[in-house]
């Protein structure tokens, strides 16, 4: 497909956004210090004289004095840049610290927070445990009596039955009781 000769601006858009957005940005004008005029720049003024000595000596003397400003501009600027380097430093330390702390205090409501609820599960366990053996010996007193109830009734089942073993019959009577016996049983 070739390419359209009619519509370049198509074409162009892309590149031409790019610049735009450079443009913006070049716009936006941030406050800037600007250091003083260097001494050095436009100091050159050639002697009258003439003399070669003078202007190398001077020449030289420029090129010292525009040195010990540099070593003294790299010296702030290195200065500048470890008082930067420890500030980014202590906030990086202060950061971790405060993480470290948010930490601290989470696990610490963690741990507080599963001691309640061990205490709140061993209190539960305690009340059912009592509650249990609280069935459990009622159970067993309700057992107990109702087996006490039992030899009772048997005892005195067993001593009626001997009771009434035990007692003598007339004669006279011997054939009525024999009768009543036949007629009205009484199961053991």
């Amino acid at each position: 497909m070739a390419l359209s000769s009619s519509r370049p601006h198509i074409l162009m858009r892309p590149f031409l956004r790019g610049f735009h957005a450079s443009a913006q940005a070049l716009a936006r004008v941030e406050p800037h210090d600007f250091s003083k005029p260097s001494e050095y720049l436009g100091s050159w003024e050639p002697s009258a004289a003439g003399d070669p000595r003078e202007a190398w000596a001077r020449l030289e003397r420029l090129r010292k004095g525009y040195a010990h400003d540099v070593r003294d501009l790299r010296r702030q600027y290195a200065y500048e840049v470890q008082l930067l380097e420890a500030e980014r430093q202590r906030k990086a330390e202060a950061r971790a610290e405060a993480a470290r702390i948010a930490n601290e205090e989470r696990k610490a409501a963690k741990a507080a927070a599963a001691q309640t609820r061990a205490a709140e599960r061993r209190a539960f366990e305690l009340d059912f445990r009592q509650a249990l053996m609280k069935e459990r010996a009622q159970k067993l007193e309700s057992w107990r009596e109702k087996e006490k109830l039992k030899a009772q009734k048997k005892v005195e089942d067993r001593e009626l039955l001997r009771r009434k073993s035990s007692m003598w019959v007339a004669e006279d009577k011997l054939e009525t009781k024999v009768l009543q016996a036949i007629m009205h049983t009484t199961p053991l």
